[in-house]
């Protein structure tokens, strides 16, 4: 459904919790090197839990590799920097919503690359970011709430 790349991401749980994430929602998971652990970590394994067998995803090398393999204007960027919100975007099936790392976020090179295509999710309160996995959920289901498209029964029909 959508394609969830996370750039050099820096804390295992983190990724863990993305990976289950990905396998709730049939999504694809895109890695890019370098990595802050080991793909053989204890605690990455242990936040994904038993979802690794339903995630699809990829360690990739660069950004952009990932960028000139597929169609650049379906990326989509992540930053507290950007002034368009997240909710603003209108989400279409196979677009990428790309994440930085968790201390620095995206590199200010791919933000000035890409300003059009930089959202946000806005934080009335006085702090620096969310949490990598948080940022991940909302802008993803935020995405299916748009296309209507749940992962699994909806019974309350509510969208």
């Amino acid at each position: 459904m959508f394609n969830i790349v996370l750039v050099e991401p820096e804390i295992p749980q983190n990724s863990g919790n993305v990976v289950r994430l990905c396998a709730c929602t049939n999504s694809r998971l895109f890695l890019v090197e370098p990595l802050g652990y080991s793909l053989d970590d204890a605690r990455l394994k242990r936040a994904g839990l038993d979802y690794w067998e339903r995630a699809v995803f990829r360690v990739v090398p660069s950004l952009d590799e990932l960028l000139e393999r597929f169609d650049s204007r379906r990326f989509f960027f992540f930053s507290t920097k950007a002034a368009r919100s997240y909710t603003a975007h209108a989400y279409q099936a196979g677009d990428f919503l790309v994440f930085g790392r968790e201390s620095r976020g995206l590199d200010e090179r791919v933000l000035a690359e890409f300003p059009e295509q930089t959202l946000t999710i806005p934080m009335p309160g006085r702090t620096r970011s969310l949490n990598l996995g948080n940022s991940v959920s909302i802008a993803l289901y935020e995405g299916l709430r748009q296309l209507e498209h749940w992962p699994g029964p909806n019974p309350t029909g509510v969208a």
